[in-house]
């Protein structure tokens, strides 16, 4: 009938605002309405279809991870611009991602969040352009940038437009990899060539039982292999956590990983030019550590966890470990010391003897390199008896991957502080952040153990055919010349012999004395780390 409105569809948008009220004209009727669709996403029916798979909205996962009131959202209004198969009659406002920027402890971040309930999340070229936006910003004010991911992947509708809003992302990926901190949440599917961008980020964090991450899906795989695999086989949580190493971390759900992001976000600076936050602490940093005189076993081949000494040494017990369920022979993570952020890195007795092996190798490169680009000191422990042997590990480059970790610890200019616990032996002495690597302050307790190689074995091949006593006798002198920390200590290898108790106090004492520490590489383009 001529006059009369057409209702706003939910979610959708309207041709015209429904009727102003009074004082309200008919333009702030129509931003309000609009306003009102993109809030309300794909509608109430598959909000509710998204709450039963155990899963928050787009916008209720803002909440969650921001300050309260803080977030304030960028291009509410933005629609797709397709105008094959219908879409032109498919407008949702928003289009499938809420952007913006909001605070975590006070502290700026910018944010998008994928709305599976509209077009499953899948990514358009406005979607995109909504998403560059964001990284555009944070890389302008420097700020850390968080991305929500839940998406069936590329808009097939938009074809090679979709693609090329991919390939923008993954642009901005790149440029802003070491500027600013980029952490990605999976918190759905993530397929196809949507897996690319987590992938480029510094941190992927997924949520388990919801979340999964492939490039070719299980159907893609059975036509072509005749495979017979589910999506949580195939690249859940547990596959990329504990077997490819792709996630960092594992959650239960939506609430707790975003929880956790916010205590992670906040031992981070905001950019390279910043310094990570300083938090107050009742730990003294002198604060003496009596267990860690009694932590190492008398026996050199009996197991300790070396988890217990970090959180013995560092701010309140606390220890946000990064990839604790991949690579187990070496821990990785984030905590404070004296209120400092540090990045620790610590071979684990309790898994392979400590040895580095491939994984190790490229799971603590990988930590060492983040905390170089952003000026956090890096804290070593080491009780590691070599390189894992193997014909498995070699043919698998363990020469290329282990040179990842030596590499990352060469190049990098923080302050550097080691600490070795226990063995140090052969080239894996060399790689975890030694003298001869920068280190800036290298300490040995007195059960440390720095040589080529253990006693027995060093003994059998410089004494081969000897006589058993012969044998005994020349590896009770290997061990009384090299399985003490003095010989490394005589040539300036190690700056001191140290109680272990005071272990927490020395590092302090030592980050504030190298807090203004100044080294610069040489010039270069960039560097050609070996991938």
């Amino acid at each position: 009938r001529r006059g009369t409105r057409r209702p706003l569809r939910r979610g959708r948008v309207a041709a015209s605002g429904a009727a102003a009220p009074r004082g309200e004209s008919a333009v702030e009727a129509l931003i309000r309405t609009q306003r009102e669709a993109s809030v309300e996403g794909g509608g109430a029916r598959r909000v509710a279809a998204q709450h039963k798979k155990g899963k928050l909205t787009a916008r209720e996962r803002i909440a969650l991870l921001v300050d309260a009131g803080s977030f304030r959202e960028y291009d509410a209004f933005v629609t797709h611009r397709c105008t094959d198969f219908d879409m032109p009659s498919q407008q949702v406002v928003g289009d499938g991602v809420v952007t913006g920027e909001g605070r975590v402890n006070g502290r700026l971040v910018y944010v998008f969040s994928q709305d599976f309930t509209v077009f499953g999340g899948s990514l358009s070229e406005t979607h995109a352009e909504k998403i560059c936006k964001v990284m555009d910003r944070a890389m302008l004010v420097g700020a850390p940038v968080i991305g929500l991911n839940d998406s069936a992947g590329a808009r097939l509708q938009e074809g090679v437009a979709s693609l090329g809003g991919y390939a923008d992302v993954f642009q901005r990926n790149v440029l802003a990899s070491g500027v600013v901190p980029q952490i990605s949440l999976i918190m759905g599917p993530s397929a196809g060539g949507a897996v690319y961008s987590p992938a480029l980020t510094d941190f992927t964090f997924m949520v388990r039982d919801t979340s999964a991450l492939f490039v070719t899906g299980p159907d893609v795989i059975k036509a072509v292999t005749n495979e017979d695999v589910t999506q949580e086989q195939l690249g859940g949580a547990r596959v990329h956590t504990a077997v490819s190493g792709v996630a960092h971390r594992a959650f239960d759900n939506d609430v707790v990983a975003l929880r956790r992001t916010r205590e992670f976000v906040d031992l981070l600076p905001r950019s390279n030019r910043h310094a990570a936050p300083r938090r107050a602490t009742d730990d003294d940093a002198r604060r003496e550590a009596p267990v860690l005189d009694r932590i190492v076993p008398d026996d050199s081949n009996t197991p300790y966890d070396m988890r217990a000494v970090v959180r013995a040494v560092v701010d309140d017990d606390y220890f946000f470990e990064v990839a604790p369920d991949y690579a187990k022979n070496i821990l990785a993570g984030f905590a404070r010391v004296d209120g400092r952020t540090v990045c620790v890195i610590a071979n684990q007795p309790d898994e392979l003897a400590g040895c580095l092996d491939i994984n190790a190798s490229v799971k603590a490169a990988r930590v060492v390199r983040f905390a170089d680009a952003f000026n956090i000191p890096i804290v070593t422990f080491v009780d590691v008896p070599g390189f894992l042997p193997g014909v498995n590990q070699e043919h698998n480059g363990i020469i290329r991957n282990g040179a990842k970790l030596l590499y990352a610890y060469a190049e990098a200019t923080v302050p550097k502080i080691t600490v070795i616990t226990r063995k140090a032996y052969g080239g894996a002495y060399d790689v975890m952040s030694s003298k001869h690597l920068r280190g800036d302050v290298n300490y040995a307790w007195p059960s440390a153990q720095i040589a080529v190689m253990g006693a027995s074995g060093a003994v059998n091949v410089l004494h081969r055919g000897a006589s058993a006593d012969a044998l005994a006798a020349a590896t009770a002198e290997y061990e009384q010349k090299f399985n003490n920390p003095l010989s490394a200590a005589r040539r300036g290898f190690i700056d001191d012999i140290i109680a272990p108790r005071t272990t927490r106090a020395r590092i302090a004492e030592d980050l504030d004395s190298l807090q203004h520490k100044q080294l610069k590489n040489p010039y270069k383009k960039h560097d050609n780390l070996p991938l």
